[in-house]
């Protein structure tokens, strides 16, 4: 770990809706402070695409977080106490709903280039049914979500420092700073 980790924690929460660059922004996050990166999807699904149990889901959270070190992403926002709880630093992406729709759309589209869960493949059929129908979720969300996620910071992480990015050029102008220090 370098300066920038010591910039921004260690244990750092990036959320934000479907499609706002949740992986890609903490992706280019580990590359700037040395942190590990814990994709949520990649713990989340079992085998052949199963949910795991509200209970098993929670445990398997509380071993991932209990680390010193990580930057975490992913909404279930069920859950989001238990990491905004551990988190030191939430970077909030505020990305245009209609730019998360149009992202879910092209995913739908094309292969993706993260890893997939264990166990789980990856078909055309399924990114089309998944990545699609959330355009709907986030049209319908667009207002709610956000505010929603601000909410539960404020209740569960206000000793968090907090950043808001609203656009991609917000992103790359934070992740800039940390190279810089």
């Amino acid at each position: 770990m370098n300066g920038a980790s010591r910039i921004v924690g260690h244990r750092v929460l990036v959320a934000g809706m479907t499609g706002s660059g949740k992986s890609t922004f903490a992706r280019a996050l580990a590359a700037r402070t040395g942190l590990p990166v814990i994709h949520l999807d990649l713990h989340y699904w079992r085998p052949g695409w199963a949910r795991p149990s509200d209970g098993e889901w929670r445990d398997r959270q509380h071993a991932l977080i209990a680390g010193e070190a990580w930057i975490i992403d992913g909404n279930y926002n069920q859950t989001l106490p238990l990491r905004l709880e551990r988190a030191e630093t939430v970077v909030l992406l505020d990305t245009p709903w209609w730019l998360c729709a149009s992202r879910a759309f092209a995913r739908g589209l094309l292969k993706p280039g993260g890893g997939m869960p264990e166990g789980c493949e990856d078909s055309r059929s399924r990114r089309l049914r998944d990545e699609w129908g959330a355009i709907g979720k986030i049209w319908r969300n667009r207002h709610s979500e956000p505010e929603q996620a601000r909410a539960m910071v404020a209740k569960h992480g206000s000793h968090a420092v907090l950043h808001v990015l609203g656009s991609k050029r917000e992103a790359k102008e934070f992740l800039g700073s940390l190279s810089s220090q």
